[in-house]
């Protein structure tokens, strides 16, 4: 069966679209904005420009989709190159499929062992041999009888998408340690309404039914960060530290970061300094800081870099916070962004030798961001953690199109923060809810008491970075999902309080620094219990949905995940503007997905 392309799912998905029933008029979502805490956001080009905003969703989510008949449906040789060239990668449209260019069969996974091949046709795939990813067990139901608090940090990062895209692509599932739910969803741009002027950061809430598991209900929470229009933009002080050791000689690792910075390079303005620090077997400064009023000077020496020897990682970050160091301009962003497969083979390698010492830069005020690039012996692990502990995100860059997307595009979120250490909190209702399940987030966990404790470091949310959070919740009276525990003999079980008699289902407090603070500030805001029908919910939260249950069914999840057909006819109701066309492209992936696990 062949690939459904891109063009194909948009025609599809708008003439199913076009073909359904209004709906009635739903409840607006819980928003905190600027003039009025509580009231809904103006109507958005995504959520009118979306015919699919009232679509219901197919009851019966196990049965197979006629839908999937589509992909069966050939596309003329010039779309099928139209529509490669679309994705900007090394994709080549041919009459027998999408292959991979130089690309040699696939092998197993070792730490999280992918097992053999699971193929479409045409497409071949790179040995993944050496690949590390950290597993995280699967999160369940909590009562809020006994844990009536939620706490966890924000997560900003997105390797885990185009990481799973990369294997999707190449005719693969991903092995599960490699799917980081949350990852998934903060891929996606979402409409958000701006933050008020006390706080740089917005709230958005939806609920509504879940699509996961019947007569359960789903809980969308969203921020959104923005620095204040007034405040001038910061001068940026980046030192590029790139792995030129021989693992990284593949087209899809040195050439694509080459093309990736100097798209980078071109954004940046006259009063921002990039210096260039490599590592191999040994490290060096390539540049030292240079203005880029310079450009072609800087983007000369990133065309020089060339890669061989071995990878003596934990030198090259020693000799790129050095540098920083020694040029800090308080009065700027400094940040160090790391490029590498990860793959640190020589020299002081240990987690946590790494992780001391970039924390201690974070505390001098020199950032770190991490790209990981390429296949076959990717330290995914490592690179999250390292850029988890260095205050920034991980980013995987798998086409030059991802490339732009995080280095141009949201260049601002990237490299700008601007709300620093940021927690939440959700303290439930017990007269309204039974138990609940934070989908995701299993390596964001905090203890409830981290939460006040300013010294205890989260993530952070730069200029125009969202984050989504979904819940799955259980009514007070329904089958208990969460696990029962015999009555305490010493102690009496909670009591709740007068203000579980009110019509809210739970409270949200984010708590947050400013770039330059030691001290957090707190944002509340108060959730009433207002229920929508899936079909009459924001699109947003309906896409995010689907996303969700992709990365759940990828996952393995134990608590219900959706079938593919039900993944995709789900995100075809809440495809929306689609301006930069990731949905669409997201349509695509899940096709191939089911293609290759039926294959399987």
């Amino acid at each position: 069966m062949k690939h459904l392309r891109p063009a194909l799912l948009l025609v599809l998905s708008t003439a199913l679209a076009c073909g359904h029933p209004t709906a009635k008029p739903a409840p607006v979502p819980q928003v905190l904005a600027p003039t009025a805490p509580t009231s809904a956001p103006a109507p958005s080009r995504s959520v009118t420009a979306d015919p699919g905003a009232t679509t219901p969703v197919l009851a019966d989510r196990a049965a197979e989709s006629p839908l999937m008949a589509a992909e069966v449906a050939e596309l003329p040789r010039e779309a099928k190159a139209a529509a490669a060239n679309a994705r900007g990668d090394a994709l080549l449209a041919s009459d027998d499929g999408l292959e991979l260019q130089g690309l040699s069969a696939p092998s197993p996974v070792v730490a999280q062992r992918v097992g053999p091949a699971r193929r479409i046709a045409g497409v071949s795939a790179q040995p993944m041999a050496a690949e590390r990813y950290a597993h995280q067990p699967e999160t369940g139901f909590r009562q809020v009888s006994e844990q009536p608090l939620s706490t966890f940090s924000v997560d900003v990062d997105t390797a885990s998408y185009s990481n799973l895209r990369r294997f999707i692509d190449q005719g693969q599932l991903p092995p599960p340690a490699a799917v980081r739910v949350e990852e998934l969803v903060n891929y996606f741009s979402y409409e958000l309404p701006p933050p008020a002027a006390e706080h740089p950061i917005s709230v958005l809430t939806d609920v509504t039914e879940s699509p996961f598991n019947a007569g359960r209900q789903l809980v969308r929470v969203s921020l959104h960060a923005s620095a204040p229009k007034t405040r001038e933009a910061l001068a940026r002080n980046l030192v590029l530290l790139i792995d030129t050791s021989g693992s990284m000689q593949a087209e899809n690792k040195l050439p694509l970061l080459q093309a990736s910075l100097r798209a980078l390079v071109q954004q940046l303005g006259e009063r921002d300094r990039v210096a260039i620090v490599t590592y191999a077997g040994t490290s060096g400064v390539a540049l030292q800081p240079t203005s880029c009023a310079h450009k072609q000077r800087i983007i000369e020496a990133i065309e020089q870099l060339g890669a061989e020897g071995s990878t003596h990682g934990a030198a090259g970050i020693r000799e790129a916070y050095a540098l920083a160091g020694r040029h800090f301009d308080a009065k700027a962003i400094n940040r160090v962004i790391l490029a590498t497969d990860g793959d640190f083979n020589v020299g002081v390698t240990d987690e946590g030798s790494l992780v001391r010492m970039i924390e201690q830069e974070r505390e001098r005020g020199v950032f770190l961001t991490v790209l990981g690039f390429g296949m076959g012996n990717l330290n995914d692990s490592t690179m999250e953690k390292l850029a988890d502990h260095g205050n920034g995100a991980y980013a995987y860059i798998d086409t030059l199109r991802e490339g732009r997307k995080v280095l141009v595009e949201q260049i601002g979120s990237t490299l700008s923060t601007v709300a620093k250490d940021t927690k939440l909190q959700i303290e439930w209702n017990p007269a309204r809810v039974a138990s609940y399940r934070l989908i995701g987030y299993e390596n964001r966990r905090l203890a409830d008491e981290a939460f006040n404790d300013d010294k205890k470091d989260a993530g952070d949310m730069g200029d125009g970075h969202s984050v989504t959070a979904l819940y799955e919740i259980e009514r007070r009276g329904a089958s208990p999902a969460a696990a029962q525990v015999d009555p305490l003999k010493y102690q009496a079980a909670r009591s709740p309080s007068a203000a579980a008699d009110s019509s809210e289902l739970m409270t949200i407090k984010v708590r947050y620094k400013g770039p330059a603070d030691a001290r957090s500030k707190l944002l509340v805001h108060a959730v009433e219990d207002r229920v929508r029908p899936l079909s009459a919910a924001l699109p947003d939260t309906r896409f995010a949905a689907a996303v969700a249950g992709f990365g759940m069914l990828l996952g393995g999840s134990q608590h219900g995940a959706l079938r593919y057909d039900a993944v995709r006819e789900l995100a075809l109701t809440a495809l929306g503007a689609d301006r930069d066309g990731y949905r669409a492209e997201f349509l695509t992936l899940v096709a191939r997905a089911r293609q290759i696990a039926r294959a399987d």
